[in-house]
């Protein structure tokens, strides 16, 4: 594994996956994370030792992902347009309104008066994103943070960023305390009335963002991603074609990883909580343990901010409509359906008993996802301490131990596991009237195993031989002794 993100954070990363880990290779020398330098040290340590040509730097990419160029022209609609489709079809009626579904001219009549542009848009919503947007970007620059390079590029440069997603958090949560404590609810009830306004807004912005990002990737000495430099404009627009792409020391792609849709997917719900109570005169136990649940996810991320800096969005991923939707559109908007879903309806609490089985679903998860993560970043860090030195090991011809005990020994993606098990515990709150609060765990478990795949493919290429015995040494792959 390179990083204990959690998986969220992978919209295609998200699609493919929000967190791209190196499979087994769950230890590596410790000198592969360097110490958080200063801004000084860190300018230092930017400067490549030579510099290659651009043939050599920017090869043309040679094999495709998502089916290629018809499966990107797809997807560069479906990544900012299917959450939208998903709060659309989810109404008070229903989650989806059946009676919408009955027959094709009811649908399509139905999707016709959804997406209606004076029913998608409004230019409260869109000052409401482009505040929001505008907000994030203050934060990052004035917020206190610590320097942490990232991995070394293929030029020999290591890129320094700024760690201060957590103090972010913190202090836009107060700052919302103040809003409401003077306003009131008001604020975050326009939010939840003009949900599906502020997510078009969204998916605008993608757009936007991801054209000027595939423009911007043609001037002279921009350092493409291997994956997104085919020749095909569809292909490389989705994908993205400029690896870090930067204005000034400002990293965009590391900006919108954690920040803008992360936090403002804590936000929503917030607001959609604020929304029941001024509806209800109360908050339900299905809401707070949502509302409780998902909190705990964008803490334990921005927390561990740094992590992302080893994951596939990071290091290997070109910044396009891929992570651009999904940071920005895809997050937002869709993993807020069950806090919406609450909201649109009668206020029904599920007692102590339910509620109960349902914390202990989403802890043993979380027991899961954090006991592996936190063991594989151990012995990576130093694999004489004594909290993993009695782990056991492979070591690999290219010198990287891969762990076959432990947590690491059950399975060879158990986090992944313990997220998905935590990704269950987000919609059970709702119960089981309507199919599509369950549409994450579904789709997260499609996510997943793709990624799995593709993970594999990527440590067999790397290890040869040695991946085959590692996979005869932990042969379950996801679910214990299942899968």
């Amino acid at each position: 594994m390179e990083t204990d993100a959690p998986v969220y954070q992978n919209t295609c990363s998200k699609l493919r996956n929000r967190r791209g880990d190196d499979a087994a290779d769950s230890a590596v020398s410790a000198s592969s994370r360097s110490a958080s330098p200063s801004p000084t040290s860190a300018a230092r340590a930017e400067k490549p030792a030579a510099r290659l040509s651009d043939a050599m730097l920017n090869p043309r990419t040679t094999s495709y992902e998502f089916l290629g160029p018809p499966g990107a022209f797809f997807l560069n609609f479906v990544l900012p347009g299917f959450p939208l489709l998903l709060n659309v079809l989810c109404t008070p009626e229903g989650c989806p309104n059946l009676r919408t579904l009955s027959s094709l001219d009811a649908a399509l009549a139905a999707l016709q008066e959804g997406f209606a542009w004076d029913r998608m848009f409004n230019w409260g919503a869109l000052s409401v994103f482009v505040g929001w947007m505008a907000w994030c970007v203050a934060m990052y620059r004035v917020m206190p943070g610590e320097y942490v390079q990232g991995t070394v590029l293929r030029t020999g440069e290591r890129l320094t960023y700024k760690v201060n997603a957590f103090n972010t958090l913190l202090f836009t949560l107060a700052s919302l305390a103040l809003i409401v404590n003077f306003h009131g609810l008001d604020p975050l009830i326009f939010v939840a009335d003009n949900f599906i306004q502020i997510g078009f807004s969204a998916a605008l912005f993608a757009v936007v963002l991801s054209t000027a990002l595939y423009l911007a990737s043609f001037r002279k000495g921009a350092l493409l991603a291997l994956g997104g430099n085919s020749g095909n404009p569809i292909y490389d627009f989705f994908i993205g074609r400029e690896l870090n792409p930067r204005i000034g020391s400002f990293d965009l792609k590391y900006f919108c990883e954690l920040r803008p849709g992360l936090i403002g997917w804590l936000l929503i719900n917030l607001s959609f909580m604020a929304k029941q109570y001024a509806t209800h005169g109360t908050v339900t136990d299905a809401m707070a343990l949502v509302v409780v649940f998902q909190a705990w996810y964008v803490f334990d991320a921005v927390k561990n901010e740094a992590a992302v800096l080893t994951t596939m969005d990071i290091t290997t991923d070109g910044f396009g409509m891929m992570l651009v939707g999904g940071d920005l559109v895809w997050v937002p908007f869709s993993y807020s359906l069950q806090a919406r879903y609450l909201a649109m309806h009668d206020a029904t609490f599920l007692g102590p008993v339910p509620a109960a089985a349902i914390l202990a679903v989403n802890l043993l998860g979380y027991w899961i996802f954090r006991s592996a993560n936190s063991e594989k970043d151990a012995f990576r860090s130093n694999p004489n301490a004594p909290d993993v030195a009695h782990l056991k090991y492979m070591e690999t011809a290219s010198g990287s131990k891969l762990l076959v005990s432990g947590w690491w020994g059950i399975a060879r993606h158990i986090n992944y596991f313990g997220d998905w098990i935590m990704s269950v515990a987000w919609s059970l709150p709702c119960g089981f009237a309507d199919p599509l609060p369950y549409y994450y765990p579904i789709y997260f478990a499609i996510l997943l195993v793709h990624r799995f795949y593709r993970d594999e493919h990527k440590c067999k290429s790397k290890y040869g031989k040695d991946w085959d015995e590692y996979c005869r040494r932990v042969p379950s792959r996801i679910v214990p002794y299942v899968f």
